[in-house]
């Protein structure tokens, strides 16, 4: 199925309609599919439902879709993006139908007489245009999952607080079967049941620690303003990390994807010079890396290695002490720390390194490979931190290609 040049160019008309009525389209098409279908608010975050965040990233990808619709290699990224996603949460084809047939009857309801039977074939070839492309790519993915093809039990074998806000949760498989190996970086994810909802909800974590067999880590920071004791409270970000912090012990089990995830190192073991930088909890794809990178020769050879970590204060950033021991044991090992809101206890030159948040002008540009033509750059934080650092990069002359960024979010296309 293709569009012709006609309904590309009738794809292409639409771009301004969607600029100014994609989010009242993605609200109503959201509302009345949850509505039909309930079993689909597993899938979704009803967190972001509520806070707009959902309706609005999907009209943002709506926008670039149309935008790009004669030229989608532009895209391709953010389809890589979206179907690792879509795989963590085993989406099927039959579930596509759902949402296209739920999404073109949301532009009739929104557009009224506006939405001509010309424009509504035209959005639905390119809505399947689209679709087939990403199960295609889905499927493929669940090839390469050897099996593991839906949620599989794992109980919590460790609980470990990592800081004020980040727990660690050892994951073990029920049916004590060796786990496949991971990509440093990438993450999986995780199912519980939410009483206050009475359905489950999915997240993604990211996977903190090197891959090991026998179990996964991941390191959750709880999300303030979910009270599970007034589960009918508007104002949260966060149901399953506070679930998984206050409600879930050593012992429980929860259900578990495979590892997906196109945001990873794909050489640990490589000579190249490397920058890992986070801010907040972005910190756990990369202490992945770390971990993995810290195993091999190269960096026992003194491999340059920089890890460099923002946080709101030193209580609130995890496994500092872990970063420093390493740091003890490999020549090559810079780690540098930035706190943005220091307590009164906190002193700098021993709890950090400088206040405020991370700035890379306050780093000497040799520390930070600029001359070296080969240096990578992984970055992971809240979307304004990522380009921020971005832009400071390529201010020093990196190339768009050596710089990595983790986009999570509600699965908008990042720009």
């Amino acid at each position: 199925m293709s569009l012709s040049p006609e309904q590309i160019q009738i794809i292409k008309a639409t771009v301004p309609v969607l600029q100014e009525h994609g989010a009242t389209i993605t609200t109503v098409f959201y509302k009345n599919m949850l509505a039909a279908h309930p079993e689909l608010n597993a899938v979704f975050n009803t967190s972001n439902q509520i806070n707009g965040h959902q309706p609005r990233a999907l009209a943002g990808a709506l926008f670039a879709y149309a935008s790009n619709i004669d030229n989608l290699g532009a895209l391709g990224p953010a389809v890589e993006l979206i179907c690792h996603k879509h795989a963590s949460l085993y989406i099927q084809p039959e579930q596509y139908k759902i949402v296209g047939k739920f999404l073109l009857e949301a532009m009739g309801e929104v557009l009224g007489d506006a939405l001509t039977p010309e424009i509504h074939d035209a959005w639905a070839t390119a809505y399947w245009m689209l679709a087939n492309l990403m199960i295609q790519r889905e499927g493929d993915l669940y090839k390469q999952a050897d099996g593991w093809t839906d949620f599989r039990d794992f109980r919590i074998s460790k609980k470990v607080p990592e800081s004020s806000e980040i727990t660690s949760f050892y994951l073990e498989p029920v049916d004590g079967k060796p786990l496949p190996k991971f990509q440093p970086g990438q993450y999986i994810s995780v199912q519980v049941f939410v009483p206050g909802l009475n359905y489950p909800q999915t997240r993604q974590y990211s996977l903190s620690d090197a891959p090991r067999s026998e179990y996964y880590r991941i390191s959750v920071r709880k999300e303030l303003g979910l009270n599970p004791a007034e589960p009918d409270s508007k104002s949260h970000p966060g149901y399953v990390s506070n679930i998984l912090h206050d409600a879930i012990n050593q012992g429980d089990q929860i259900k578990v994807s495979h590892p997906f995830g196109d945001f990873y190192n794909k050489e640990p073991e490589s000579s190249r010079p490397v920058v890992l930088l986070a801010a907040g909890v972005g910190l756990t794809p990369l202490l992945s890396m770390l971990n993995t990178i810290v195993s091999t020769p190269s960096a026992s050879a003194g491999r340059k290695i920089h890890f460099i970590h923002g946080a709101r204060t030193a209580g609130a950033r995890a496994f500092r002490d872990h970063v420093q021991s390493l740091k003890e044991k490999l020549p090559g090992l810079q780690a540098t720390y930035f706190t943005s809101k220091p307590t009164a206890e906190e002193m700098q030159g021993k709890d950090y390194d400088f206040a405020g948040r991370i700035d890379l002008s306050k780093l000497d540009d040799k520390d930070l490979y600029f001359d070296e033509p080969t240096a990578e750059y992984y970055v992971c934080g809240p979307d304004s931190f990522m380009a921020d650092i971005k832009r400071a990069l390529v201010a020093k002359g990196v190339s768009a290609d050596r710089i990595k960024m983790e986009l999570f979010g509600t699965g908008g296309v990042p720009a």
